[in-house]
């Protein structure tokens, strides 16, 4: 009777009620218990924990800083690098940051070089800016160590700044595609308002954020710095994690120091004040390297977040603010638990508002993750994109583009091939060529156009994967650039999503119909932009009858793999196909990718649904979201 006593005392609060109106109490109490704890466990995941960026700056001005900084992100805690263009190892910069695209990178907006032994020049011709041998002057604001050697005694003039600072974005956007924010080398961005009100005119420009003195109070930053000597390499570990004591839940900081070797290199760097350069900066990569701070942060429960991560993250809110109910979420992690379906990341979103998001095993908020097949609705918005700036329309000829890798006998089905078929997967191929063009080094496109058509294009539905592939190798003949590359400026960096991989073909094509990777939050952004009709930020990015032209279903053929006889009322692959989008039941529409990747837009809820995930059965694992998660929505 042991495991009965709780009830037996909960019964004698109510003494003269009977016992079936005593259980019916009992399970109002306990059901309002569990949505209590629910709801403040929920509640617990928007941010209980300090969360820290960890910034270093200077990468571009030395070989030295360059590799150090690239180590302290590989193997360190870095998370946020600030790049110099005008500095002389810019370009092994450029090069090295867009071999790791997970880096969160700045541009260091320059207009002093402050080193005696190395100097460096504008970009543009600034004569208020520099010395009388054309370098940037050494200084911003008056020095007796450097008299009349400031920017400030020589009338700097606000348009040569502007002048160079937009020079200086481009060129590091040309180079850079995953740049997320402009700050200031030697607070240039801010030492005057006037400056500043230009820097954050170009920053909206070209929607990146300002980071500066001001900025950081407005995303809630906090600025932190050793607790204490920082002269040797161990000062400096002692002094971070002192100060990592002091860091509050819920609340974000940011770190900034310089990393670099104790090389020869180095050691010809100094100015006036400031002669142990070398050493000083060997101290700060091996403190970005650490395994003891490493463990010290972990054990402190402090994440690791970029500038990225804060400036361009979607908005948290309560369930119970956005009129979901929150116990639905836990039924549904049991429901996933029971039916062992590996979901590796879920992202809810209402009202613009994330509600509840989770990361399960080795994955993380973080961490991109193989997109598959949502890979193709990526691909879709570039080509409409490309239709609004009027480079293409859906009616173009395939062939058109490919002049010199047609075959000698053009057939009429091939010859009347659309833009729009390969968008609908109806190209007219009776088996799908995909997986024997994917298996071969040469060139895919000639493989595609050789592949024999036995229906009239837009009339046979056969999901097909080099489908997508032809779009995005339209894309890169059109614009002149890779996919990934034409997207950065016109959704990548408007939605803030950056770290973007995706996998090339032989002859360097993005794969455009998979190898995309991208994290859940960046999934989760692509269905609020469809599902806000392209407006981003009050900013009409995409027009909104692309939106509507690409979501509704353009042709309803059962896909390949679809079991005879399922009823339509049961399958959500049954409900239409768009352009390269899926039409789902409950008037929703989805990007898919194999193994359970969602992207789930449901326009009646104001709703955004993200999933990864490691599942074969596809379909259970969209019933469990209709079954739980979407009942929920009041």
């Amino acid at each position: 009777m042991k495991d009965y006593e709780p009830f037996k005392v909960s019964c004698k609060i109510y003494p003269n009620h009977s016992l079936s109106k005593r259980i019916s109490i009992m399970k109002k109490y306990l059901l309002s218990l569990f949505i209590i704890c629910t709801t403040l466990w929920i509640q617990a995941q928007v941010v209980n924990h300090p969360r820290l960026i960890i910034r270093g700056d200077d990468m571009g001005s030395t070989q030295s800083s360059n590799r150090a900084c690239v180590e302290c992100y590989k193997n360190g805690i870095e998370t946020s690098i600030e790049v110099m263009t005008v500095a002389p190892w810019f370009p092994e910069a450029a090069k090295l940051l867009k071999e790791n695209p997970g880096i969160d990178v700045g541009l260091h907006l320059a207009i002093t070089s402050e080193w005696d032994n190395i100097k460096w020049r504008p970009l543009t011709h600034c004569p208020s800016l520099t010395d009388k041998n054309g370098y940037f002057l050494p200084r911003l604001k008056p020095t007796a160590t450097y008299p009349g050697l400031s920017v400030v005694e020589h009338k700097w003039e606000l348009k040569e700044i502007e002048k160079e600072f937009r020079a200086q974005i481009e060129m590091a956007l040309k180079n850079i595609p995953q740049l997320s924010h402009l700050s200031g080398h030697m607070g240039a961005t801010d030492f005057d308002p006037k400056v500043e009100a230009m820097v954050d005119k170009l920053a909206r420009e070209y929607n990146l954020a300002h980071i500066c003195g001001q900025s950081e109070a407005k995303y809630g930053l906090i600025p932190v710095g050793y607790d204490g000597p920082s002269k040797t390499s161990a000062d400096k570990e002692t002094s971070f994690t002192k100060m990592l004591d002091k860091l509050e839940a819920g609340k974000a900081y940011i770190f900034l120091d310089h990393p670099a070797y104790d090389d020869a290199e180095m050691k010809a760097v100094h100015h006036i004040g400031y002669e142990g350069v070398a050493a000083d900066r060997q101290g700060v990569t091996e403190l970005f390297t650490s395994e003891k701070v490493k463990t010290a942060i972990h054990a402190k429960n402090i994440e690791l977040v970029s500038y990225n991560d804060i400036t361009k993250a979607l908005k948290r809110s309560t369930p119970e603010s956005v009129q979901f109910d929150p116990s639905s979420v836990q039924n549904y992690l049991k429901a996933i638990s029971d039916s062992n379906q590996d979901i590796h990341s879920i992202m809810i979103l209402r009202h613009g508002n994330v509600i509840f998001e989770k990361w399960f095993g080795d994955n993380s908020a973080r961490k991109p993750h193989l997109m598959y097949s949502v890979s193709k609705c990526f691909t879709a918005t570039a080509i409409g994109f490309a239709v609004t700036e009027k480079r293409l329309k859906l009616t173009d000829k395939v062939i058109y583009y490919f002049p010199e890798l047609l075959p000698d006998t053009i057939s009429p089905n091939l010859a009347n091939l659309e833009i729009r078929d390969l968008l609908t997967m109806s190209a007219g191929f009776a088996n799908d060529p995909s997986p024997g063009i994917r298996a071969q080094q040469g060139n895919w496109e000639q493989m595609f156009l050789s592949a024999p058509i036995p229906y009239k294009p837009g009339t046979h539905f056969l999901y097909c994967s080099i489908n997508t592939y032809m779009l995005s190798a339209i894309i890169q003949r059109v614009t002149g650039e890779k996919l990934i590359d034409y997207l950065y400026p016109r959704l990548f960096r408007p939605l803030g999503i950056t770290g973007v991989k995706w996998e090339e073909s032989p002859t360097g094509i993005n794969t455009g119909g998979w190898g995309l990777y991208i994290k859940t939050e960046d999934m989760a952004k692509m269905g609020q932009f469809f599902i806000q009709q392209g407006k981003w930020n009050g900013k009409q990015s995409m027009p909104s009858s692309w939106i509507k032209e690409a979501t509704t279903a353009k042709i309803n053929q059962s896909p390949q793999w679809s079991s005879p006889g399922t009823p339509v009322s049961e399958s959500d692959w049954l409900q239409g196909y768009c352009y390269q989008m899926w039409r789902c039941r409950f008037n929703a529409y989805r990007a898919d990718g194999a193994n359970g990747q969602f992207i789930i837009v449901v326009p009646d809820k104001d709703a955004v649904i993200a999933v990864t995930a490691n599942v074969g059965n596809m379909q259970a694992e969209i019933n469990l979201i209709w079954q739980y998660i979407l009942p929920a929505f009041h």
